[in-house]
């Protein structure tokens, strides 16, 4: 199973090949970079900006304090989404069992703004993704909205391949089940869109996702 990079010392790499790691500066830099991902996949994740930004601040502080482990020509959004999911399963463990902290995400979504369809469109895509289960949730979000290979999916969840395409295709159907069907009501004049645009969505425009707003 796939370790938190904060938590191994690096000996795989090691064992590997000569293990090479960026200056500060270049660390930064690219760190930087991936912050409105995390926050995409945070606020995807969890279903909430507010928890979200949490998971992503000390994702940050945990990825610089692992700078040094970090090997230079791989992925960085990769790597950094393996610290922030094992971060959010940490807190549904410390929430006792999923459900309690799916409620809990779930309770504190936030209302779209009336008369703005894209923001109405979002909510229920968000409503609808919390429905799912977790290992469904987070796999269409890599691989639907992410564009990740199901290769790197299962890498960065620690799982086999063939259960990263099985998860994204029972997701699929069961989110296009939720957006159409009795329990995700559709508002006044709104009209739902196919499972591929919905998650096209999730993190589209992520700049503005990265703004605090």
């Amino acid at each position: 199973m796939t370790q938190d990079p904060s938590q191994t010392d690096g000996a795989g790499a090691d064992a590997q090949g000569e293990h090479v790691s960026l200056s500060d500066p270049e660390f930064k830099e690219q760190l930087a970079r991936v912050i409105p991902h995390l926050r995409a996949f945070g606020r995807s994740l969890s279903g909430n900006r507010d928890l979200a930004d949490d998971l992503v601040q000390e994702t940050l502080l945990k990825a610089w304090a692992a700078r040094k482990r970090f090997q230079a020509g791989t992925n960085m959004r990769a790597w950094t989404f393996i610290i922030l999911r094992n971060l959010y399963l940490s807190q549904m463990r410390r929430a006792r069992f999923k459900g309690e902290w799916d409620d809990l995400v779930a309770d504190r979504l936030l209302a779209a703004p009336a008369g703005q369809d894209k923001h109405v469109e979002l909510a229920d895509m968000q409503r609808a993704l919390m429905h799912l289960p977790q290992p469904q949730r987070e796999a269409l979000i890599l691989v639907g909205a992410g564009g990740f290979a199901y290769e790197e999916a299962a890498d960065i969840c620690g799982v086999a391949v063939g259960t990263i395409k099985s998860r994204v295709a029972r997701g699929r159907v069961a989110l296009e089940a939720l957006m159409n069907g009795k329990d995700m009501t559709p508002r006044t004049g709104h009209k739902s869109e196919g499972s591929g645009t919905v998650l096209d969505a999730i993190m589209s425009e992520v700049n503005e996702l990265s703004r605090d707003r």
